[in-house]
Order: C-alpha cells, then structure tokens, then sequence
C-alpha cells in the first residue's frame, strides 16, 4: 500500500474507534438535557484533569507553538506556555465563585444575562459564539492540513471524515461521551507527543547537532534577550487569558466538577500539565528550524523532510487525530450548550426532550459550516488571533462582574465595545502588517493590550464617576437559574 492509503485507512480507523468507544459508553445509560449539556458534579480529580487538559490542547499545538518556536524563539513560546496555562490558573479562582454564585448554572452567557441584562448577553453570546467558532474552523483546518502534508489527501475530505465521527458520539451521548473519549486521548496524546519530539531529537544526530544551523543562521531564537519574541510572548499571554473565559468548554467542565475543592485542583494540575505540553511542541519547532521551516506547517514539513519510517509517521498521525478529536467533540457541545439558554427562554413549553433533540441539530448545523472554512486552508494562528482580540475587549468587564456590584450593564457593555474598537485601530492584517498608519499600526501587543487597558480604565473610571450608585445583589442570582433535568421517565435518547 502506498503512504496515502496507509495514511487514509489509519484516519479512518482512528477516527471510527473513537467514535465506536464514545457510543458504547453513552449505550450504558439514558442521557437527558441536564447530562448531555453539564454532567453536573460527577468528575473527580483525575478525569477532570483529563478532560481539562483534551478539551483545550487541540491539533493547533502541532501548528501554532512550533510556527511560533521557529519564527520567535525560545522567548516567544515561554510566553505561549504561560499564555495558555494562565486562564487554566484563572479558573481555579473564578469556577468556584460561579459554583457559588450559581449552583445550578450551565454557562457564563447565562451568569451575563442574569448580571448585566440582555443587551451585554447578547454581546458576550456573540464573543463566545464568535471564538468558539473561529477555533472549530482552525482546528478542522489544521488536521486537515497535516493529513494533506503527510499523505495528499484533499483538505474538505479530511475535515468531513474528522468531523462526522466526532459528531457520531457528540451528537448521541453529549458532554458525557465526550468527557469520557478525552480521558481516552489524554492518555494517547502525551505518550505519543513525546515520542514524536524524541524521535525528531534522535533522527537529527541530538539536541545539539539539531540546533547547530539553528544557532549559526538564527541565534536570536535560542535567546531570552529576543525582543520580538518577547514582544510575542507577550501579545500570546493577553489574547490566550483573554479568549479562553469564553470557551464554554471551560465553564462545562467547572460545573461538572465534583466540587469547588475539584475544580481547584483539576485547573491547578491541569495548568501544570499544560506547560510542558506547550513546551515540548514548541520544541518541535526549534527541529523544524533546522531545515528553515517558520510557517504553521513547520512541524509537518519537518516530518517529510526527515523521511521517517512509516510508522512514526503514522504515529503523528494518530496523535494529530486524537488532539482534534477531543477538542471539536468539546467546542461541538459547547456551542451548542450556549444557545441552550436561549431556546429555553423562546420556547418555554418546550420539553427537554425537544430541547434535547434540538441541541442534538444544533451541534451538526454549527459543525457543516466549519468545513467550508477548512477546506481553505487559511493560517490557523492567525484565526486564533483574530477571534483573540474580539475577546480581549469584554475580558474585563466581564472577570469584574463577578465581583464588583457596582458595575453595571450598562458600563460592562460600552467599555467592552470600545475596548475592542481600541483593538481593532492597530491590529495587524493577515501579513502582520498594518491596515492603518499610525502609530504602533499592526503591532500585535498593541492591539491585544489596548482593548484590556480601555476597557478596564473605561470600567473603573465610570464606577467611580457615577460615585455612591446602587449595588447588585449577587444573591439573587441562585434563584434565577435552574437545572435542565427532569424525571427519569421522560429521559430520552
């Protein structure tokens, strides 16, 4: 067999066997809406940290760190790894308070329209909707990238198989088969992350004969004292803590927590495992600097450049798969779960098994779009980065709604506006170079700080302003929501 069929029938099987173990996890027990949309405190510890970890460390950790890795250095992908641990930290101080605040809540869409009202609901519902969206496209278009790299195959028909044997068990069994296939992942990706790093380390003679050219052609990537890179590392840490409060995957998986004393420690451990992960990608980069590689291929271009085995090459393969997997099963049913809300409220008599059937077509109309998108090809950084900045305007608003009963709707929503029209003025286009000139055009820290530091000023200069006003009562908000489930009767499937 030829390395594209080979390569073609280990997608296929991967991606079948995961969507096979999610179905017959799901077949053991009835499922209603409550289950498919929080699974509400049933997760310990470890498969917390499990699914923690899958959810958010999609395929894009084999494009983005290695692309920033090759083109920023050591210091730019320091900053990927803080980046992308410091929201997972964040969670550990805001998941309990939302427990607190709402115990038997499903989302932060729903904490914002019970704290603010509709119109910065309906803002965060477009941030949230927007981002999330942005990151199924991005993912469904990096697997597909690597499976055409590595055997050919056209970027729409990698996508469509991905996709339909994630939405296979998402659609049946919810937030519990896809909790229990990304303990499943997390247990293939890390071994065959470092396998894949060692195997690299090793084809290229050692550590340090692979990073000889690097060292000749591009010291400044093997220094601290970068500073682009530390200008990236930077701009990495801002959009990532930003954008990750409003991946609802997140949110899921607090409620579905154990308990606050779970939560805690699941995001703790999981940040903890977070690093090295990002590290140890970004590592991947350094190899693929050795040849010259610098774009969101590096790591793949590495791979055929290296002409390894089959079976290493089938072994990043499977690894590709099970990052994809874990995280489109997460962002499929946490879209989904966010317009929950929403059809409740529209459809008030509706029961949850209608609600439940309608969630099930919710998750399959939001995935065919997506890949349109992946079939493009578009650079998946900068994806990322664009639905980064629409999230960095509201980060502040919302993080202090949580605790400042001062702060009205009417503040969050305006400083969030501003803060992401503030953002907009410098932020870079697709090239990295500016689309106005002025000053600091298209430099990316610029254009992620400038939303933070405006809305925040925005925020606490108005509090201020409007001096001894009314305070909300975050009490009532444990009345205002409840949970989705209902009598085992009328569980459906």
């Amino acid at each position: 067999m030829t390395t594209s069929a080979v390569a073609l029938l280990v997608t296929l099987v991967t991606a079948g066997l995961f969507a096979l173990l999610g179905l017959l996890y799901t077949s053991r027990r009835s499922v209603n809406l409550e289950d498919y949309m929080v699974s509400r405190n049933r997760l310990g510890w470890g498969m917390a940290t499990a699914t923690i970890v899958s959810s958010g460390m999609g395929v894009w950790i084999l494009f983005s760190p290695p692309q920033v890795a090759a083109t920023s250095g050591i210091a730019g992908i320091l900053g990927y790894c803080l980046g992308s641990a410091a929201p997972i930290a964040l969670f550990t101080q805001l998941g309990p308070r939302i427990r607190q605040l709402m115990p038997s809540g499903h989302s932060l869409n729903e904490f914002v329209l019970h704290r603010f009202g509709n119109r910065m609901y309906l803002l965060v519902l477009g941030v949230i909707v927007f981002y999330m969206f942005i990151y199924l496209a991005a993912e469904l278009t990096a697997i597909a990238k690597a499976v055409q790299i590595l055997a050919e195959v056209p970027l729409g028909w990698t996508a469509l198989v991905v996709i339909t044997a994630t939405f296979i068990y998402t659609t049946y069994g919810g937030l519990d088969a896809t909790i229990f296939t990304d303990a499943i992942q997390f247990a293939v990706i890390l071994p065959l992350l470092l396998v894949s790093f060692g195997v690299g380390v090793i084809a290229l003679g050692g550590w340090d004969a692979a990073l000889a050219p690097v060292q000749l052609n591009a010291p400044q990537l093997l220094t601290l004292a970068n500073l682009d890179g530390i200008k990236l590392g930077a701009s990495l840490m801002i959009a990532i803590l930003a954008a990750e409060l409003f991946n609802q995957s997140n949110w899921q998986r607090i409620y579905a927590c154990r308990n606050d004393s779970t939560v805690r420690r699941a995001f703790t451990s999981s940040a903890l495992v977070i690093l090295p992960m990002i590290l140890v990608a970004g590592g991947l980069g350094l190899l693929a600097a050795h040849f010259g590689f610098n774009d969101d291929r590096a790591f793949f271009s590495l791979v055929q450049e290296l002409a390894l085995p089959l079976w290493v090459v089938m072994t990043v393969l499977v690894l590709a798969l099970a990052l994809v997997m874990s995280t489109l099963s997460s962002l499929l049913n946490g879209i989904a779960s966010v317009f929950t809300v929403d059809l409740i409220r529209l459809f008030p008599q509706m029961q949850s098994s209608g609600l439940l059937r309608a969630s099930r077509l919710l998750t399959v109309a939001i995935g065919l779009p997506a890949i349109l998108i992946a079939a493009q090809g578009y650079d998946v950084l900068y994806l990322f980065l664009l639905a980064d900045l629409i999230c960095a305007g509201a980060f502040f608003p919302v993080v202090l709604g949580f605790y400042a009963g001062r702060l009205t709707g009417k503040i969050a929503f305006w400083s969030s506006v501003i803060g992401i029209l503030s953002g907009a003025l410098f932020f870079p286009q697709p090239d990295f170079t500016a689309w106005l000139d002025i000053p600091f055009g298209g430099d990316l820290l610029v254009g992620f700080a400038a939303p933070v530091l405006v809305s925040a000023l925005i925020s606490l200069g108005w509090i201020a302003i409007q001096g001894d006003a009314s305070s909300f009562d975050f009490r009532q908000l444990r009345s205002q929501t409840q949970s989705y489930s209902e009598p085992k009767a009328e569980a459906t499937r």
